[in-house]
Parts: structure tokens; sequence; C-alpha cells
């Protein structure tokens, strides 16, 4: 039977007083009651539970939040305590076959299903209004957009920060798994219903063996042997690789991009694992002419949940407040607020993503050099990747949590460039401050001796004192049957200045492992083969190219074109033509 509603008890009221002050967030206006354990059904008899947040005088309406992760005292201050102080209505619900909801767990499989029950169960609520809002990071974000699958016509808002639209498609980046990720992940999922001094001990203690299991081969035994048979669904994934097959098409929540009709803000970081996705879901929302803002932050995954929140949150508020509350203060100045990272850092208001901009193109040289002009018919570079001794992961866009040694976000990655299976191509110093804006693209002319291979190419900025740290990757698995030639990729999204006399930097390998897994050099199954076969590259520079997008920014928030000497070149270049 369903609880009655109780009084926040005293642990409940500290937590959301951390989390405010943490937070940033505006003082709270209300108190609220909790109601545990509602039960809400499903169509398969299943019945999921909720904590149902409700604020001591009128509500400004419902905001959903469907989690996988529970909700214990500082999870439900900060993914619900924080709106229902507020004046906002909360209902917390725990994913099927989590902290106490039935059925099997099946992550990111059953959620666009799921939330279409939960909002016929919520119609019939005596406290229902008729209207109600959607909210979630992560996972949590995940079944965000899964409400917006089938969109109700209550529906008034959303906002989703840090999570994927199809599930699938990130779990194969660039068309490998993503090994660390997705490994580190099942493994904590499996831990997080004990309790927590036990959680954590397991967790830490696991530390070295996840980092050997991360280099074991093959990997399906490697995980088994881990997680003990506990994660069921990491064997699906890492051996389910068509992504068109009708099992992944449960985890693809696409089609939510071009049924959306109602105002979204979409917040991401720089270094999250899931920038593309939500730059993606921004460009098409945008296109369709929804009533779409974004955010984009300097943070990993982990740091947009953390110090990130002091940004992400107070602007949810905000935007509910506006789209859901129907305040008529408009919150913000333009659509688009994004950090600008390197010298004089900050933030930036946008019309629309990307902003205007001016090519320009470098050319990786024999030497190492990357320059102005084009290199020579005949000129190449070569290298041999091993998969035995893959080439390493230095910092990126990606999620870790417990790997020893692997870290994401921006790091010093001087040591990836003087590795022999990597080539490094390095520009001359800069004489003045150089605004990189948006994809970069890299197009290399590539031939291998093993037509089973990857390709990681990454941009860093390198400083006067010669240290590099990386800015922008790429990766992608080859089609062994394609014709060799000419690879373009697109690099991930940034909005980055170069300081002056720092250098610009392409890096080119094989791989980035842990980070995604190692192509193995064969034909055979990746999740249950050990066998490995090396690949010897040539890249044809003389096809070869990086283009970035330049943008300027005067005193007075002006567009303007940044000189550099790079683009003097172009111009004498130009002119001499």
């Amino acid at each position: 039977m369903n609880q009655r509603a109780k009084d926040r008890t005293l642990g409940q009221r500290l937590a959301d007083l951390l989390w405010t002050k943490y937070a940033r967030l505006p003082a709270s206006t209300s108190d609220y009651s909790v109601t545990r354990n509602v039960r809400i059904p499903m169509r398969d008899g299943v019945e999921l539970f909720a904590n149902l947040l409700e604020p001591k005088g009128p509500a400004s309406g419902t905001i959903l939040v469907s989690s996988p992760y529970g909700y214990n005292v500082m999870g439900s201050a900060i993914t619900g305590g924080m709106f229902a102080c507020r004046g906002y209505r909360v209902v917390l619900i725990r994913w099927r076959g989590t902290f106490g909801s039935g059925g099997t767990f099946e992550p990111h499989m059953r959620e666009a299903d799921d939330a279409a029950d939960i909002v016929a169960w919520m119609r019939e609520q005596p406290w229902f209004d008729g209207r109600f809002a959607t909210h979630g990071f992560s996972s949590v974000g995940f079944a965000a957009w899964a409400l917006l699958m089938d969109s109700p016509p209550e529906l008034a808002t959303a906002v989703i920060a840090c999570a994927p639209h199809n599930f699938g498609a990130f779990v194969y980046t660039g068309g490998a798994f993503l090994l660390s990720t997705v490994f580190e992940w099942s493994f904590a999922t499996t831990k997080q219903e004990e309790p927590i001094l036990p959680r954590i001990f397991a967790v830490l203690s696991s530390r070295g063996r996840i980092k050997k299991a991360l280099a074991a081969l093959p990997l399906v035994d490697a995980a088994e042997k881990l997680m003990d048979g506990k994660a069921p669904w990491y064997r699906e994934w890492v051996s389910r690789r068509d992504l068109g097959a009708p099992w992944w098409k449960r985890a693809d929540l696409t089609e939510a991009l071009d049924r959306v009709h109602v105002p979204v803000l979409l917040q991401g970081g720089w270094q999250d694992g899931f920038l593309r996705q939500t730059l993606a879901g921004y460009a098409r929302l945008a296109e369709r002419g929804v009533d779409v803002a974004l955010t984009m932050g300097p943070w990993t995954h982990a740091q947009g949940g953390a110090e990130g929140a002091r940004i992400l949150l107070p602007e949810a508020l905000a935007w509910f407040d506006e789209h859901l509350a129907r305040s008529s203060d408009r919150r913000r100045a333009t659509p688009v607020k994004v950090f600008v990272s390197g010298p004089g850092e900050g933030w930036r208001d946008l019309p629309a993503w990307p902003p205007a901009t001016v090519e320009q193109i470098l050319y990786p040289r024999s030497g190492e050099l990357l320059a102005a002009q084009p290199a020579d018919v005949g000129e190449v570079s070569e290298f041999t990747y091993d998969p035995a001794q893959p080439t390493p992961t230095y910092g990126g866009a990606f999620v870790t949590q417990v790997s020893p040694g692997l870290t994401a976000g921006y790091t010093d990655d001087s040591a990836l460039a003087s590795r022999s299976d990597v080539l490094a191509f390095t520009s001359d110093p800069l004489t003045t401050e150089l605004e990189v804006v948006g994809s970069p693209v890299v197009e290399l002319g590539h031939s291998s001796d093993n037509p089973f291979a990857d390709l990681f190419v990454r941009v860093s900025e390198v400083d006067a004192q010669g240290r590099s740290r990386n800015v922008s990757d790429g990766f992608v698995r080859l089609d062994p049957l394609a014709p060799q030639g000419l690879i373009r990729m697109e690099l991930d999204a940034v909005a980055h200045r170069f300081a002056r006399n720092s250098r610009i930097r392409l890096v080119v390998a094989g791989g980035s492992h842990p980070r995604w897994e190692r192509n193995l050099g064969t034909r055979d199954d990746p999740a249950t083969s050990t066998r490995m076969l090396p690949s010897h590259r040539t890249i044809d520079l003389s096809i070869s190219r990086v283009v970035v997008s330049i943008r300027g920014v005067d005193q007075g928030g002006a567009d303007a074109v940044v000189e550099s000497e790079l683009l003097d070149q172009a111009k004498a270049e130009d002119a001499g033509a």
C-alpha cells in the first residue's frame, strides 16, 4: 500500500540546505512533504515505485524525474528537493528492476514504454493539474528523452543535461565499442544498491582489477569475471554490433527530435561523453523551429554533475519558472550560451550554434610540421599500430569513474606525441590569440596493409613551455571493405582560444585504449576473440589537411575575425594566386 505523506526529516532538510548552498540556488520559498513508495502500474503488470514530493501550498506544476540510481537523502535533494523547495511538485520514479521497482533491469531499453504508462497514471491522480515538465542528467536525461518520444499534450517543457537520445550510437561511438565508459558504468551499477560504505569500499578496492579487466581479452570473459554475471546487459551491448537491428531500436530515441514541440533546454560539456548527441539534438530542434536553448560548459561528465551544477541547476530552475510556472520574466539573453576556454576564458552569449566563422586550413608536412602550405606530392608519414600494445588514452570527452590512471577531460597529453605508434604535426608559434569555435575537420590520405583498422585523431594546444593539452578528438572504425584513400573525420566541437605563442598540434594514431576497444586487426568477433594482428599505416600528406573555424570577439562583443600569422599567410597566398 502507498504510504502517507510525511514532513521532511531533519536529514532531508539539511541535505536540501547543503545543496542549495553548493549549487548556488535561490532561496527556498516552500516547505514540502514526502510520500514514499507510491506504486505506478505498467502495462505488463509490473509496478514501479516513486516518491512524491509536494510543496505545502499551491504547486507551480509537476516535474517528472525517472532514475536508475535510486534516491538517497542527498540524491533526493539534488533531483527533487531543489524543485519542491521552490514550489514544484516532483515525482521521483525508480526504473524497473531497481530499488524496489518490479520487473527486470534492462537499462536504456524500456524507458519509452514506461514513460507513456507513467503519464497515463499521472493523469488519474487527484493532485495533477494538467501540466508537467521533465528533467534529467545522464541516464536520467535519457528517460526524459523517452517522454518526448510520444510527447503528451500535458507536457509543458523539458530540461535535459549531458544525456544521450540514442544509447546504441553512444555505446558504439565512431563504430567501435566505448570500452572504459560502458565497462565502468556497468560495474558501478552492479554495486549501487549495497549500503554506502560497503559500496564505496567495493568500488575502490576493485580499481586494480578493473584496470586489468580493461586490458584483458576476450572482452566478454573479462567482464564476466569481474562482475560475476550481475550485469547481463553488458554482454548484450558488447556482442550486438548491428545498430540497425530491432534489438537496439528500443534504445534509439532519435525520433523524439522530430516529435517534440515544447520548449527544450539542452545542457552539456565540451569534455562530456555525450557532447555530440547534445549538439545534434540542439541542431535538429533548432532546424525545426522548436523553442530550444543550449548551454555548453567546460566540464567532463562528472564535473557537470558537480561544479557544473552551479550553472546547470539554477538555469533549469529559471527555465521551469518561465515555461512551467509561466513566470513573465524571460531569463535568457540569447538561445545559446557557451564557455570559451583558454586566455580570457569565460561565457559567450550567442544567437545560435555554431556561430559565424572563417575557415582556416592547416597542412601536415614532413618533419612533423603543421603549416599553411600543403605538402608536396610524394610526402608521406608512416606508423604501425599493434593491438597487443595499444596506443593509450590521454584525456578526452568521455565518461570515467574508477579506472586508475585514466582521466577524462583536459589533460597533459605530451607523452602521446612522443610515441612511436603516433604521428604528431606541430605548427609554428602563433603571433596572436586564435579562437577556434565549432567542429574541426581532418582529412587524411590513409592506407593500411591490414584493412581492419581504426583512426584516432586529435587537435591539441602546445604551450610556450612545450606542454601539450588536448582540445578536440575524432575516432572512426574503418570499413574493411571500403576502398582506401581519403578519410574525412569531424572532430568534437570546441570553443577554445589558443594562446599567443602556443602551437597547434595534430595527432594521428590507430586507437585510444581503453576509451575505445582496440581493433584486433582481424575479422574475428571483437567480443570473444583474442587473436591480434598489427597494421602498418601510410598517410599521404599531399592530400591531407586540417580545417578549423575561427571566430573573434572584440571588446564590445561583436563578431570579428582574429588576425593571426596563419591568416596573414593565407592572405598572402591568395594575393600571389
